[in-house]
């Protein structure tokens, strides 16, 4: 494989752009051809990179294998014509690409086999996938030579930065993402003032900031708007699940001093190992906000998922409620689907204006928009406030896409409900974050075997049932993710539940006491 120009390493910044905005119109060309017929020939290219903050990544255990929540992507080899190159870090075991091929309804695995392709950097640094494929102009060179038609192809990312746009351009397909220029809507400073302007309501804080000087005045302004503030969060303009977060308990005395000393004895970190001094050299860095910590009996984080498109189209996906956890209550854990009607209709009409407003911003993407909604008094409103948009997939992408994968059913953009082909309304619990030191050392073949021997398989039959992912994450990490798709939102939590109770009982051997 001689790999050809264009490279990474010669390409100027001037000749990317400018090739970047040129691949735009033949996005515009695919969406096209792919709305217009469920049977257009096309190659989807998927590089599900995490390119996040390397200091970050580091942190994720088994980040690598994050790489395999998009593999219900391949519900797009549903159409006989299409064909996907998709690219990993590291090999992926056979009998997981098999078991994700057996589902596709109506195709014969072989046959969607033939119109896949694999490619594998073989790096297992903790570094971004894209990071490893920049590095290797053989390896760029093999992409290219997978792709059938560039004029009919276009690169599907997890996030959209400046390293993604250099890839593409590299393989010259336009990409199917926020394009890195616009990123600034997308942190939480950004998010603030896009939810200000599409007219949902946000906590009151600031945005913008850069030291830890600018968070103390914020927090001593916040506290002299409202005496009655107990809590703020502090928040990293790129955090990540929560984990760039810091909580502070306002002190009795509001002034300036006051609020600085509290900032390096009382902050509570959400991230583990956190300390002030790398938790404000991160922030000095990337910048952030500070708002008020809502206070409520009753919460809850519901999230709204949106698309907007070439041509400005704006399109409702799902809505969820994330499902939250660590001591501080804001790590992703996990979501429902669907969000609560109590409060999902409010969350769909703010979530759509957003996305207008983001579209009239030249925002093309899957994105979410998260919320917080509180209820202050027993069968009392719910008041909801928006905190974020993520222009980027997110925890709840993948297992809506499992959802469609395995149903091939559609929303109801009006109800926010999802039903089947038969016409049943289905939900599901999910999570990316199921963990136990007694599953290390289950390989791929043994989850299949208990998946198969206690029946949790996906039944076509009922159209319930589980579908795992991070499978690669097992044996090592002792942990992977799931999505446990049932008839209604209870019995979603009882298949989940059921799924821990066989763990538990099939990692048992050889490790009870005695």
């Amino acid at each position: 494989m001689i790999p050809k120009p264009p490279f990474a390493a010669t390409l100027s910044l001037e000749d990317e752009l400018s090739r970047f905005e040129a691949l735009k119109p033949r996005l515009a060309s695919v969406w096209h051809r792919l709305t217009a017929s469920e049977e257009a020939d096309y190659t989807s290219v998927v590089v599900p990179s995490l390119t996040l903050d390397q200091g970050e990544l580091a942190k994720l255990d088994g980040a690598a294998h994050y790489e395999e929540r998009l593999l219900s992507l391949l519900i797009r080899l549903r159409n006989p014509r299409a064909h996907m190159v998709y690219v990993t870090s590291q090999p992926l075991h056979p009998q997981v690409l098999e078991l994700y091929l057996q589902l596709l309804v109506g195709i014969p695995a072989s046959h969607a086999r033939q119109r896949l392709t694999m490619i594998c950097a073989h790096d297992t640094s903790p570094r971004s996938l894209t990071e490893k494929i920049l590095e290797r102009p053989r390896l760029i060179e093999r992409i290219r030579c997978a792709i059938r038609d560039p004029s009919k192809a276009y690169l599907t990312v997890f996030n959209a930065t400046p390293l993604e746009r250099k890839l593409a351009v590299l393989l010259d397909i336009p990409m199917n993402g926020c394009d890195p220029s616009l990123g600034y809507l997308g942190t939480k400073s950004g998010g603030r003032k896009v939810l200000r302007e599409a007219g949902v309501p946000v906590p009151a804080g600031f945005e913008d900031l850069s030291s830890v000087d600018d968070v103390a005045r914020a927090i001593a302004e916040l506290g002299s708007q409202n005496p009655l503030a107990g809590r703020v969060v502090i928040k990293l303009n790129e955090g990540f699940s929560g984990e760039g977060n810091a909580i502070l308990r306002l002190p009795d005395e509001r002034s300036l001093g006051a609020v600085r000393d509290a900032l390096t004895s009382d902050l509570a970190f959400v991230g583990p190992g956190e300390t002030p001094d790398g938790f404000f050299t991160k922030f000095a860095r990337m910048g952030g906000i500070v708002e008020e910590f809502i206070e409520a009996p009753r919460k809850a984080s519901p999230s709204v998922q949106v698309r907007t498109s070439p041509d400005g189209e704006v399109v409702l996906i799902s809505t969820h409620d994330q499902i939250l956890g660590g001591e501080s209550g804001q790590v992703f854990l996990g979501a429902r689907f669907p969000a609560d009607a109590a409060y999902r209709g409010t969350i769909q009409d703010a979530g759509l204006r957003v996305g207008e407003v983001l579209a009239r911003r030249g925002v093309v993407s899957r994105f979410a928009v998260d919320f917080i909604a509180a209820q202050r008094a027993r069968r009392g409103p719910w008041q909801v406030s928006g905190i974020e948009s993520n222009l980027r997939m997110g925890g709840t992408t993948h297992p809506f896409l499992a959802l469609q994968f395995l149903t091939g059913g559609q929303l109801d953009p009006v109800s926010g409900l999802f039903k089947s082909q038969s016409g049943r309304q289905k939900c599901y619990r999910a999570t990316d974050n199921l963990r136990s030191p007694a599953y290390r050392g289950l390989l791929p073949e043994d989850l299949i075997d208990i998946l198969t021997v206690n029946k949790l398989h996906y039944s076509e039959r009922t159209e319930s049932g589980v579908l795992f992912h991070m499978i690669g994450a097992l044996s090592e990490f002792g942990k992977l993710g799931l999505t446990a798709i049932a008839n209604s939102p209870e019995e979603a939590d009882r298949l989940y539940d059921r799924v821990l109770e066989v763990l538990a009982d099939e990692t048992r051997y050889g490790r009870e006491a005695g």
